[in-house]
């Protein structure tokens, strides 16, 4: 649900910012939104407490459509795969900087002060963006979205994009089955860690190369990846493959998340790009509850590989479809 939760609010808050047209309001309110809610955890004295602050912390990604629009703006065609693949490899770093923190302080700090430590970021950024972005300036009067405004390629795009989503699980049914096939509990984290780090590692060198070899080829590629990724779950079960195959995870989302921002926002109208990265958003956000719904399913009623076999059902149309998306090939 809070993935859902998370969509809309990235869709409206797409919406309301080419309505008002201003982008960089929401951007820092959102970091102010994470940082607050940080703060509200480490206060926190019963559990009830922490449900407005969850919400504060969800209601944050409004952030995520109008900063993946400014980054769209400021960008050409000849850099805007560089530029999302840096927005990406500095979000995944940001991760792995976090994870190791949590693992290297903990002992000493403890949650509370954590949380205090982790609101520092968000607080900062928020600052940086209020003080030292610059947002657009125009008089053009907003019309609103429809359907008519969107061009085939787009809404052939959306389509796939919502097709793969069902495939595409939470990360979580792979850590679980690493511990099936033997890892022990203690080392489940560094897995994360792996893809994490590798995501961070290649996004930006995906997203050069998608500006030199085109959107197209680079999405389908993620694609494959992600093929590759639940083939090997359901041939390779030994710990050293399982190792590699989030090794593979990483190369898939650091391929796929910046270099799908940037053929939106290039298949968009330009005066509806933080409308339309919010939809996408939310296209995307809302097949992502169906879709660890369905594995989790699979996974009691059928068998653990099942969600495997049918997240690759999905992929092999999936870039079927991509072939026909036209844009920047």
């Amino acid at each position: 649900m809070g993935d859902a939760f998370v969509s809309i609010s990235q869709a409206g808050s797409g919406y309301l910012s080419d309505k008002v047209r201003k982008r960089k309001i929401f951007v820092w309110t959102g970091y102010l939104f994470g940082a607050s809610s940080r703060i509200g955890y480490a206060l926190s004295t019963a559990w009830q407490h922490l449900i407005p602050f969850r919400i504060l912390d969800r209601s944050g990604k409004i952030r995520g459509a109008p900063r993946d629009a400014i980054v769209a703006d400021i960008s050409t065609d000849e850099n805007r795969g560089r530029n999302f693949g840096l927005l990406r490899a500095m979000d995944n770093l940001g991760a792995v900087c976090g994870i190791i923190t949590c693992v290297l302080l903990f002992g000493f700090l403890g949650y509370t002060n954590l949380f205090l430590l982790a609101a520092i970021p968000s607080l900062v950024g928020a600052f940086l963006i209020l003080v030292f972005i610059k947002d657009r300036k125009t008089n053009k009067i907003y019309k609103g979205l429809s359907l008519r405004d969107l061009t085939f390629n787009l809404k052939l795009f959306l389509f796939l994009s919502a097709i793969f989503a069902l495939g595409s699980f939470s990360y979580s049914f792979l850590l679980i089955y690493a511990k099936d096939a033997g890892f022990e509990t203690s080392f489940i984290p560094v897995l994360y860690l792996i893809f994490t780090a590798i995501a961070s590692l290649v996004s930006l060198p995906f997203g050069k190369l998608a500006d030199k070899f085109g959107r197209k080829a680079l999405l389908i590629l993620s694609y494959i990846f992600w093929g590759l990724v639940c083939l090997g779950f359901i041939y390779w079960s030994s710990l050293v493959g399982v190792a590699v195959l989030f090794v593979l995870y990483g190369l898939h989302k650091g391929a796929i998340e910046p270099v799908q921002r940037a053929f939106v926002s290039e298949l968009s109208p330009t005066d509806y790009r933080a409308s339309m990265l919010g939809t996408f958003q939310m296209v995307v956000g809302l097949c992502a509850l169906p879709a660890s719904l369905i594995a989790g399913f699979l996974w009691i009623s059928v068998e653990k590989l099942a969600p495997f076999y049918f997240s690759l059902s999905l992929t092999v149309p999936t870039i079927v479809l991509m072939l026909f998306v036209k844009g920047k090939t």
